[in-house]
């Protein structure tokens, strides 16, 4: 085993938009998205742990250490590729928990990548993507590691290279619940689907953004706020808001405009994960 400890930076992500089209009998929801994957994000340090134990350290977070996705990832990995080698997993948190960036899922994803090399797996990125479903919908589109369109649950995955931009995220002081927004009897759920193509010509929006904006005034705030700069926009479903800029100077002029007690920050797009290129 690999007794060299890999450090990692855990991309966040935006959703560029996101359709809701139809509702599954299994009670999940169809949909469209555009994945736009950051520079940004946590720091992950996985090593090899010999004895088979694994312990995941990640100070900060509200969540207990069982629900911890990446703890969860590696315990799948474990079990399922029968190995006996454990890990040491230190996180370090960046990305706001219950704010759309796709925090978790990140995580889950960057450990799955780490273990499968330090364990010599050797497994495919499809496998590792498979076992990601098992424990999110936007787990395989980190595990792919590239910025992508998406549909069905998030899986059908189409890889794409979008341009360049810097956006301005701001990050308010509320975690929204996406369980209450998907079960919103006033979600769209109903939305045509559109093309590839017709999204770059100007379609697009959040399904969610409405029913976020009744239910958590701060999102609403900050929305309004951020949209005398740019066209504002939810991610995912929330809490975090993001305007896009053409350089690095005008999202971080407006970023030093952000009101005292509100907390923002910039990101460029990244069209190819960090991790891979660590990993290679």
């Amino acid at each position: 085993m690999s007794e060299q400890p890999l450090t990692l930076l855990s991309p966040a992500k935006l959703n560029l938009f996101l359709h809701i089209t139809g509702r599954r009998s299994d009670g999940y929801h169809e949909l469209q998205t555009l994945f736009q994957l950051l520079d940004w994000g946590d720091t992950i340090t996985v090593s090899s742990d010999p004895t088979g134990t694994l312990n995941v350290e990640c100070p900060g977070l509200s969540i207990p250490e069982a629900e911890n996705l990446a703890t969860r990832a590696a315990r799948l990995l474990q079990e399922q590729t029968s190995t006996t080698a454990g890990a040491q997993i230190n996180i370090e948190k960046s990305i706001p928990d219950g704010g759309g960036l796709g925090g978790g899922s990140s995580n889950a994803a960057t450990v799955l990548l780490a273990l499968n090399q330090l364990w010599h797996l050797n497994l495919p990125l499809s496998q590792l993507a498979e076992i990601g479903l098992s424990l999110g919908a936007d787990v395989p589109v980190f595990v792919h590691g590239h910025s992508a369109w998406a549909e069905g649950i998030g899986e059908k995955i189409t890889p794409l290279e979008l341009p360049q931009r810097h956006y301005v995220i701001l990050a308010p002081s509320c975690h929204v619940s996406t369980g209450e927004v998907f079960s919103h009897r006033q979600l769209t759920r109903n939305t045509s689907p559109i093309t590839i193509a017709a999204f770059f010509e100007g379609g697009g929006r959040n399904n969610c953004e409405k029913v976020v904006r009744q239910l958590y005034p701060e999102v609403d705030k900050a929305l309004n706020w951020l949209e005398n700069f740019g066209q504002a926009q939810l991610t995912g479903t929330g809490a975090c808001v993001f305007a896009a800029f053409e350089s690095k100077q005008q999202a971080e002029a407006v970023n030093r405009q952000i009101p005292k007690g509100w907390r923002g920050f910039v990101a460029g797009s990244a069209n190819r994960s960090p991790v891979h290129g660590s990993l290679e």
